[in-house]
């Protein structure tokens, strides 16, 4: 594995232990809508991705992190890699900032942003090279996306996940990848349509129905 991701995944898996174990870190760093605007703790845009619900929500993030990097390390290197992680979690973070900016208590953590990101970009540059418990990459992608969807229309109480996070890190990942590698992307637009409905759903729901937020 690219040492650069490896990084990243033991340093979320070393802060996101530390948070089962520490309820005052977990607090502090978690992204929330409150401590964001009022506070001006902007460092919870980034540290919240470091951050992770149990053991499950950490594996699945980290395993579809592990199966989707290699496509992105190879066409757009280490440094490519990181601006669309970063990229995607920051803008992943910023959407969910503005969805549920009247509600002050609104909190979640995850790195489901930047993956969303990894994966969009994946998915632009080679859908079928990728494939995850014997699905191609693009199906699995659909269905995370379609996942996400629907816990996040349909919340738990229990839930405190990022899932409104996946759009405004997929939109990064997506427009990342047809910026650097423009033809590459439109040849695969068939795959990147279809793993978007479920984000095109969440859009309508979010804008025009006015559901969320």
């Amino acid at each position: 594995m690219n040492a650069v991701v490896l990084i990243i995944i033991a340093v979320t898996c070393i802060i996101s232990y530390m948070g089962f174990n520490n309820t005052s870190l977990f607090e502090k760093y978690k992204f929330n809508v409150g401590a964001i605007t009022g506070r001006k703790e902007y460092i919870r845009l980034i540290s919240s991705a470091f951050l992770h619900a149990d053991f499950m929500h950490l594996f699945f993030n980290m395993l579809s992190l592990y199966f989707f990097q290699g496509v992105v390390i190879y066409f757009f290197g280490n440094i490519g890699f990181l601006i669309i992680y970063f990229g995607s979690m920051i803008l992943g973070n910023l959407f969910s900032l503005l969805i549920y900016k009247k509600q002050p208590w609104y909190s979640a953590i995850g790195a489901s942003g930047a993956v969303s990101g990894i994966i969009f970009a994946s998915i632009a540059m080679a859908p079928n090279e990728i494939s995850v418990n014997f699905l191609p990459g693009w199906i699995f992608g659909t269905l995370y996306f379609g996942y996400s969807v629907y816990m996040m229309l349909n919340p738990k109480q229990w839930d405190n996940l990022g899932h409104s996070a996946h759009l405004g890190g997929a939109f990064f990942g997506l427009v990342y990848s047809i910026v650097l590698h423009p033809q590459l992307a439109i040849s695969n637009l068939y795959f990147l349509g279809v793993m978007s409905l479920p984000l095109i759903y969440l859009s309508y729901q979010i804008f025009i129905r006015k559901k969320i937020g």
